[in-house]
């Protein structure tokens, strides 16, 4: 049987240079995760559509990644093909009036560099998410939520790559708040494997923002106070993905605090850590493996099921190949 990597190099794509073995590493903000078989960071989004439609009709197992910062990739790796749509970073100002403009920014661009180009034009909407460690592409899939201010809040529509057996298709679509919720979008699916592309996965290669026009300096001083909060609360100390669970409002009181309350900061498993300082940050202090972060995740929950009845829901990812994995 041919290997992902033969399969792959039969495919001749011109413009989309391939990396095999690639360690997922360092493409998380855990910096953990064994080798990709092939890794791809196309250019723009002919190229991205053309490598997705190569290798759908290769039939090679695909799967789709941005920034990385709310993942976490097996040590074993993934089995499969890798498409980082890294580089899809243009912002551009699509329609403009005079109380609302629409940003369009693709699925590459850091939401900490959206928040910069639109301080620096003085538009207003965005700056609640300075700082925040995620790309467009990835903040869209999971309805990221800052300071109280989901993407939802200020999303206009998305453009949408739709794999297809004749060809990926293009498309922007309108912002319907029935399919989005509390860190919830119309993205997510429970039904396929984390991060697996398929001929029904729908795919964020931009979005566009409703920003208005506001002062700048106001706008920067904002930003800078939000940065300097995420700085004090440790999210930059050591490799993590900021928050691991969502808060439920419902239970009455946010994650951290129940973590906390329960004295499991600070509790260990190999290089993972419950932060010392903040019961919903897990941080890789230095050693961890893709395994001592999701066993500590699993002992987190279940400590927080048995003496509260509560289930914790995981805001970060787990994907790649975790077969045989003493979990």
């Amino acid at each position: 049987m041919a290997t992902v990597r033969e399969l792959w190099e039969k495919c001749n794509i011109r413009g989309v240079v391939a990396r095999f073995d690639e360690p997922m590493s360092l493409h998380t903000s855990f910096r953990v995760g064994g080798p990709a078989d092939v890794f791809v960071e196309p250019a723009d989004i002919d190229a991205a559509r053309a490598a997705l439609d190569a290798a759908l009709a290769a039939r090679i197992p695909t799967y789709l990644v941005g920034g990385g910062s709310n993942l976490v990739v097996a040590d074993r790796g993934i089995r499969g093909l890798v498409v980082s749509l890294a580089s899809l970073s243009s912002i551009d100002a699509i329609r403009s009036g005079p109380d609302v403009t629409v940003i369009r920014a693709g699925a590459g661009v850091p939401m900490d560099a959206l928040a910069d180009w639109c301080a620096a034009r003085s538009f207003s909407g965005v700056e609640r998410f300075a700082g925040l460690p995620g790309t467009v592409g990835g903040a869209v899939y999971m309805n990221a939520r800052c300071y109280d201010l989901s993407v939802s809040d200020v999303l206009a529509s998305v453009v949408v790559l739709s794999p297809r057996a004749k060809g990926c298709t293009l498309e922007e679509v309108p912002f319907d708040a029935s399919g989005w919720a509390y860190k919830r979008s119309p993205f997510q699916r429970a039904d396929v494997e984390p991060l697996r592309v398929t001929e029904s996965t729908p795919i964020v290669a931009a979005a566009d923002f409703r920003v208005r026009p506001g002062d700048r300096a106001g706008i920067e001083a904002e930003m800078a106070r939000l940065r300097s909060d995420r700085e004090a609360k440790g999210h930059f100390r050591f490799p993590s993905a900021g928050s691991m669970f969502k808060n439920d409002r419902a239970f009455g009181k946010p994650t951290g605090q129940i973590v906390d309350e329960l004295g499991l900061r600070g509790l260990s498993i190999g290089g993972a850590a419950v932060a010392p300082w903040h019961g919903n940050i897990v941080i890789n202090t230095g050693t961890a493996t893709a395994w001592d972060i999701r066993e500590l995740v699993r002992r987190v929950k279940d400590a927080v099921r048995e003496r509260t009845g509560f289930d914790l829901e995981c805001e970060v990812v787990f994907a790649g190949d975790w077969e045989g994995e003493n979990t």
